[in-house]
């Protein structure tokens, strides 16, 4: 057949082209069109199972197998053309490159399809989810170092198919000496936030949904990559931090070791507010609040000034983010009580009334 074909566009290099194209984009189209009702037919099988990481694999595998078969295909194609056509090595060389393009990417998609599997087998909407956001933590650490490094390694391979790029590798690496040297220095900020990514996936002084307090503000670990942290704020903004930034300067993580945590409330009132009266209503109401662990309650005096005293409440929850809405509660059900029982024991009052006598004795 090919024989046939040398000889019958011999001496005419444009009908053989034309000839081979016309080939070439029929035989892809129905390639496609065979892969795309194989891939439809395995989408309805997935849609039926109770698993969504099937459906996950063929979304991702798609578009790799598409460029597989497309560099493919210019590959044989080409081969059909004489050495001497015109675009002969450039249709080579596209083959060759979305050939290492498209086996690069599928292995890329295979990595984020292992790590979506492996996430889906943790669960961190528990209560006590510790353990698995350690494992979400180092899973998406290392995939990302992971997917960095084949990325690299594939643009590496692409870059050496062109004869003009690999000679000029091997010039630069030949005279490599002052060259080599402002790399290394303009890589070392690059390399050193890789190499913390890494610490931090094995030391793990912060975890996927840790609770941190950080320049000032309250959020929690929602993603950490290579070279930078993104902290949710309470409010919704997003605060990106890098990523050596946990490994130099110090921290609050309120849920390093157990989501558990204790939180404070405190009241600045006069010396005459007794304190049994507070430590029965916040006992009662603390029965009857679910965002209460039953771990620990807690009415204290750890201050004293010239005009009031401090008073610390401590309560305990099963996470910080219910504990933020029991302390509110808790201080709102306190203040309340304290001014239906006790009115005007509050400080600032009782410092307007000491200022006010002061005033009028003349001192």
């Amino acid at each position: 057949m090919i024989d046939f074909f040398n000889k019958l566009f011999q001496n005419n290099e444009s009908w053989r082209l034309l000839f081979v194209t016309i080939v070439f984009l029929t035989c892809v189209t129905v390639f496609l069109f065979i892969f795309n009702q194989v891939v439809k037919r395995f989408q309805k099988r997935a849609s039926k199972t109770k698993t969504t990481i099937d459906s996950f694999l063929i979304k991702l595998l798609k578009v790799p197998a598409i460029w597989i078969i497309f560099s493919t295909s210019i590959h044989i194609f080409s081969s059909y053309l004489s050495d001497d056509a015109e675009f002969f090595n450039v249709l080579t060389k596209i083959s060759q490159i979305l050939l290492i393009v498209s086996i690069g990417w599928l292995l890329v998609q295979s990595v984020r399809a292992v790590s979506k599997y492996s996430q889906n087998k943790l669960n961190i909407t528990d209560t006590d989810n510790l353990e698995a956001r350690k494992k979400l933590t180092q899973i998406r650490m290392f995939e990302a170092v992971i997917i960095a490094i084949i990325i690299i390694v594939f643009i590496a391979i692409a870059l050496m198919t062109f004869e003009s790029v690999r000679n000029l590798g091997k010039g630069i690496l030949a005279s490599a000496g002052v060259l080599g040297i402002i790399v290394g220095l303009a890589a070392q900020r690059s390399a050193g936030q890789i190499l913390s990514g890494l610490q931090i996936a094995i030391t793990q002084p912060i975890k996927i949904d840790d609770v941190v307090v950080i320049e000032g503000e309250w959020g929690k670990i929602e993603e950490i990559n290579i070279t930078y942290v993104l902290v949710k704020i309470w409010d919704e903004r997003r605060l990106v931090v890098p990523i050596d930034y946990f490994l130099q300067t110090p921290i609050q993580n309120w849920t390093s070791t157990t989501s558990h945590i204790i939180g404070t409330v405190y009241l600045y009132v006069s010396y005459d507010l007794p304190l049994d009266p507070i430590r029965e209503k916040l006992e009662y109401y603390l029965k009857t609040n679910s965002k209460w662990d039953g771990r620990v309650q807690n009415v204290q005096i750890t201050d004293s000034k010239e005009w009031y005293k401090e008073i610390r409440i401590l309560v305990s929850s099963a996470d910080s983010s219910i504990n933020w809405d029991l302390r509110v509660e808790v201080r709102e059900e306190i203040i309340n009580f304290i001014n239906e029982n006790y009115s005007g024991s509050f400080a600032n009052i009782q410092m307007m009334n000491k200022i006010s006598k002061k005033s009028n004795s003349g001192e």
